[in-house]
């Protein structure tokens, strides 16, 4: 349990917060590429807490500007892209991708106006399928060597969906090996030829056994948590018999990411990213250690669960997320279909807007989230104290930073450390895009 106040130093991420400030020290996704259309490559975004205009110009540069446009407070969203920058509609004062004011050509002939108008600008880098930008001062940091960023465009996929909650609460969920047993419970197995693109779906590594039936069975496993240069590596055990463990090696990429194992082959990265103190993104890139991704099979997959433009899940608080009391007796734990997103949204946003976490009560099962959280405060305490956040890399430690390996098999008891580690290895040995990082 926490203190209230506490509660809201961990969740309020808006400008002039202190869980804000440390956001704004990290890249964070503002959008997926394919949302700026070739046509009008424009978009409004609203990430923590402030309103902005994304726009690519006509030499490929993406630009992230503040919003209302400083002449009069116009909306910049509904600019034209013309003359190499964003042209506002009202007056014709065109910025370019840094904020520098290009024209004001309602003033009169040799006005020097624009020389001295700077709209707030800031950088965006492009991975994979998303658009990060860096809220912060100074030089951003470097991306990590992570796989989700080094993997080319062919073994990569990216999506997006909206949560209507917290940040904090709907990352806290992807750190919760145990909820997984229950949640996303199913009563009877799918083939496992065609789990893909779907969680929780393959069998484990080297079996024919499928993870549903591994969590239906064995819902108590054992959690360990070890601290890593990134976050947080979390180990889950369910004991099969004498000889034989399963184990899930996820990770915790400090500020908001996680990743964890789809299949044998594919791994995700999702970040939870802050719209505003109450709503949140997840983005997720999925990384393909064998073939190429069929990207627009796993596209198509998830426009069945996500209208557009906003990438709003089609089951929601608005519908009962899709309740159905007699699936829930017969097929599904929850009796709210089988994408196990939804089964998050609902946990998640049923907790509240901001999850009043003085009334909860934490058992042994809860570690990792119990870890996140003192890794969060003393990162903020970094910060008050003037001193570089702990888990803020440097250009060093970012380019150490690979992986980060995550595992789902079947291991021997015995040396299962040993065991996933060894397995994680041999299959990044057969990856010829890591390179020397195998």
């Amino acid at each position: 349990m926490i203190s209230a106040r506490q509660n809201e130093l961990i969740t309020r991420i808006s400008p002039g917060t202190a869980c804000g400030q440390l956001m704004r020290q990290f890249w964070q996704p503002c959008a997926l590429v394919e949302e700026l259309p070739a046509a009008r490559p424009v978009k409004p975004v609203r990430l923590l807490g402030e309103d902005f205009v994304l726009f690519r110009d006509p030499r490929g540069r993406f630009g992230l500007l503040e919003r209302a446009c400083p002449h009069r407070g116009a909306d910049l969203a509904f600019g034209r892209l013309e003359d190499g920058g964003l042209r506002c509609a009202f007056h014709g004062w065109l910025f370019d991708v840094t904020g520098s004011c290009l024209q004001t050509p309602a003033e009169p002939k040799g006005s020097k106006l624009c020389d001295h108008i700077r709209q707030a600008s800031y950088p965006v880098a492009e991975r994979n399928g998303i658009l990060f930008a860096y809220l912060g001062t100074g030089e951003p940091p470097p991306f990590p060597a992570f796989d989700c960023f080094t993997a080319p465009g062919t073994h990569s996929f990216a999506f997006k969906g909206l949560i209507e909650c917290n940040w904090l609460q709907a990352l806290e969920v992807g750190i919760d090996p145990a909820h997984a047993s229950f949640l996303h419970r199913f009563f009877e197995d799918e083939d496992p030829s065609d789990a893909y693109g779907k969680q929780f779906r393959a069998a484990s590594a080297g079996t024919d056994i499928p993870m549903t039936r591994i969590l239906r069975e064995y819902e108590s496993p054992s959690i360990e948590v070890e601290p890593t240069n990134y976050g947080l590596r979390i180990s889950a055990r369910r004991e099969i018999d004498q000889t034989t463990t399963h184990v899930r090696v996820t990770n915790l990429c400090f500020p908001h990411a996680f990743v964890i194992p789809m299949s044998e082959q594919m791994n995700i990265t999702q970040w939870h990213v802050p719209v505003d103190d109450t709503s949140c993104y997840w983005y997720a890139i999925f990384t393909s250690f064998g073939e190429p991704v069929d990207q627009e099979h796993m596209r198509a997959q998830r426009l069945e669960l996500y209208t557009l433009p906003d990438y709003r899940p089609i089951r929601g608080k608005f519908n009962d997320y899709g309740y159905d009391a007699a699936e829930q007796s017969q097929s599904t734990y929850t009796g709210m279909g089988h994408d196990i997103n939804v089964h998050d949204q609902w946990a998640v946003e049923s907790q509240g807007p901001i999850q009043d976490r003085t009334r909860e009560h934490l058992g042994q099962s809860d570690i990792a989230i119990s870890h996140y959280r003192r890794l969060l405060l003393a990162n903020l305490r970094d910060l008050e104290e003037g001193r570089r956040p702990s888990l803020l890399p440097d250009q060093a430690i970012a380019a150490a930073m690979t992986g980060p390996a995550v595992v789902d098999a079947l291991l021997p008891s015995a040396n299962w450390q040993q065991a996933w580690q060894d397995l994680d290895r041999a299959r990044r040995a057969k990856v010829s895009w890591l390179g020397d990082r195998a």
